[in-house]
């Protein structure tokens, strides 16, 4: 398995102040919590009542507050002694299930008035590459919503859209590999094949949302984070197959009938990835291949060379 990075900061006015962290149970909260608590930063994340065992990462000590987004008084009490927020919260994930309205836009709006009441000194918001109010694509244009709350909210930000990332527990390489295990000797993927995305391995994301903490040359910015490599589908698609050992003929498909294709087998159970993963896989999603080097003097990780979790 992949060695995790583990980042150090010097001494500084977060080291003693609370972080808050919404959607701290999902993909990317439980590695940044994580690398928060190894950095020795306090932090408190917001878990939404639920009758099911949260998802918080193991063997880390964490403040956790049972509040919802829509619940603003809630939202206030979490955000006392706070200074930094991190906010992930999502719905996407969901799929057909998900309230992108409610979660993604009210949500945000809800964190975005309750720390200004509160004084957060900076809230720090991971976002997608290609977000944009007018966008077609309905996550693409609620995290474009999103980010225009945070951006006319008042309160100190920092705005990261995030290619998609990857590692163990995803909800990309690892709903494909189960696919492409259950395939029967073919697999569609979307139009010709040739939509290029830029993988990034989760350590590395997280590694830039943390360093972005104490980096005040991006408050205020919008910052595109992507992989040192863009790839097509089709390469994404191989390397998955090459990792569990399967061959299967890549067939196409355009995007319209493969997304008629993913709500007909969702409704039966057989789909493991969301539905809007075939937005995101419509156009390009890429951004300059040198942003995470020159921004954080990081090197992110080859795709293939980490993908050791599949198996």
């Amino acid at each position: 398995m992949p060695v995790e990075k583990v980042i150090k900061v010097n001494f500084s006015r977060y080291n003693t102040a609370m972080i808050l962290v919404t959607g701290g149970t999902g993909f990317v909260g439980r590695a940044l919590i994580r690398q928060l608590r190894q950095a020795d930063y306090p932090v408190r994340t917001l878990l939404r009542p639920s009758p099911k065992s949260p998802n918080l990462p193991q063997g880390v000590a964490v403040d956790v507050v049972l509040c919802s987004l829509n619940d603003e008084r809630g939202l206030r009490a979490a955000m006392k002694g706070v200074k930094v927020v991190y906010h992930l919260a999502g719905s996407e994930r969901l799929s057909t299930k998900a309230d992108l309205n409610q979660v993604d836009i009210a949500g945000t709006e809800a964190i975005v008035r309750a720390a200004s009441q509160a004084g957060v000194e900076k809230l720090i918001f991971l976002s997608h590459l290609g977000a944009d109010r007018q966008s077609a694509f309905a996550v693409l244009k609620a995290k474009g919503i999103a980010e225009h709350l945070i951006q006319q909210g008042g309160v100190p930000y920092v705005i990261l859209r995030s290619a998609v990332a990857y590692g163990p527990g995803d909800a990309f390489t690892e709903p494909l590999a189960r696919v492409l295990r259950r395939s029967p000797g073919f697999f569609f993927i979307p139009n010709d094949g040739r939509g290029l995305i830029q993988p990034l391995w989760i350590e590395d994301l997280v590694t830039c949302m943390v360093m972005a903490l104490e980096d005040e040359r991006l408050v205020g910015q919008v910052t595109n984070l992507g992989g040192i490599e863009a790839l097509t589908i089709r390469d994404v698609v191989r390397a998955i197959c090459q990792q569990l050992g399967v061959r299967r003929l890549l067939l196409h498909l355009p995007v319209k009938r493969l997304r008629s294709l993913a709500l007909f087998l969702e409704q039966t159970g057989n789909f493991p990835l969301s539905i809007y993963w075939m937005d995101y896989l419509s156009y390009d999603r890429t951004c300059p291949l040198d942003s995470v080097p020159r921004q954080f003097g990081l090197l992110p990780a080859r795709f293939h060379q980490q993908l050791g979790y599949l198996r």
